[in-house]
């Protein structure tokens, strides 16, 4: 055997060493990309807020430790359970309308055999507006002198509404709202769900004498089960932040709509200028939100195993 075809086969093996080297390199780099900038955008905000949340820091003097004065003070305010007790019902009733709406939307438009683009441009038309549009738009609708809706009622000779400004409406106005900007996602991530499902299922329906309720309740959605429990938990999560449709409608100092959002930013830039205060509740909501979504997917995943 000579010299040169032992060192043959080392080169081979060297050579193969530095590919597989300079490949792990590329990959580590893209982690640690990755990872930086989730670290700087996601993990440096949260340990950031937590910190902030025991200091009294108005971001011009020098930060002042206080410990667990900024909670105490928190439960301490009223508006803290007033805030709670509008974001829950702003939840319920998002629920009510922006969960089932969705759904029944979906199926409507996966029935339609004509104009479908049409259709599913039109619902989905809202979600690409900005959300400050949005509401901007709808506050032209609520205007209780000139507005859309109380033109349409004196014209129809029915009593004009104080839209958001009556404690009876103002929060379901708000929901309206919010329903009405944000269903056209939902609707098609329902729509796609179900124009994925097997045709089979619905034909053996058709042929064992199953009409639209029965194929709707037996099989499409038992089908759209996983999708569904996804979208109820994105919703909830969602809807406790809500903040634009308040802020914007009826303000950040009116008790019957200041949710916990709303309530941040009073703290934090209106009234107490005090972005401790506001940090304090800022992790209760995420401690809150963490703790029901952890929750509902151990639920979940228990019951689909």
């Amino acid at each position: 055997m000579t010299a040169a075809t032992l060192v043959a086969p080392l080169r081979l093996r060297a050579g193969g060493f530095r590919r597989r080297l300079g490949d792990n390199l590329m990959a580590y780099g893209f982690l640690a990309a990755g990872l930086l900038c989730f670290a700087l955008f996601s993990w440096y905000p949260l340990v950031r807020s937590i910190t902030l949340s025991f200091q009294q820091d108005n971001l011009v003097t020098d930060p002042q430790w206080v410990g667990l004065d900024n909670y105490r003070a928190l439960f301490a305010d009223p508006l803290f359970l007033t805030a709670i007790r509008n974001t829950a019902e702003f939840t319920g009733l998002a629920l009510i309308f922006g969960y089932a709406v969705p759904i029944g939307l979906a199926i409507l438009l996966n029935e339609l055999r004509h104009f479908t683009t049409y259709f599913r441009l039109a619902v989905y038309l809202p979600v690409m507006l900005p959300p400050i549009v949005s509401a901007m738009l709808w506050q032209f609708f609520y205007d209780p002198g000139q507005g859309l809706f109380n033109t349409l009622l004196h014209g129809a000779h029915l009593p004009e509404s104080q839209w958001v400004q009556s404690p009876r409406t103002a929060m379901l106005s708000l929901v309206l709202v919010s329903t009405w900007a944000n269903l056209g996602g939902s609707t098609l991530m329902y729509l796609a769900a179900l124009q994925s499902l097997p045709p089979e299922l619905y034909e053996a329906a058709e042929l064992d004498g199953a009409g639209l309720w029965q194929r709707i309740r037996r099989v499409t959605l038992p089908q759209l089960r996983f999708i569904m429990l996804v979208m109820l938990l994105l919703q909830i999560t969602a809807t406790m932040q809500v903040f634009i449709e308040p802020f914007q409608l009826t303000g950040f100092t009116n008790p019957d709509t200041i949710t916990v959002m709303t309530l941040i930013y009073r703290y934090a830039f209106a009234v107490n200028q005090d972005f401790g205060l506001a940090a304090a509740l800022s992790v209760l909501l995420f401690v809150v939100l963490s703790a029901f979504a952890a929750i509902y997917l151990r639920i979940t995943r228990e019951r689909s195993a």
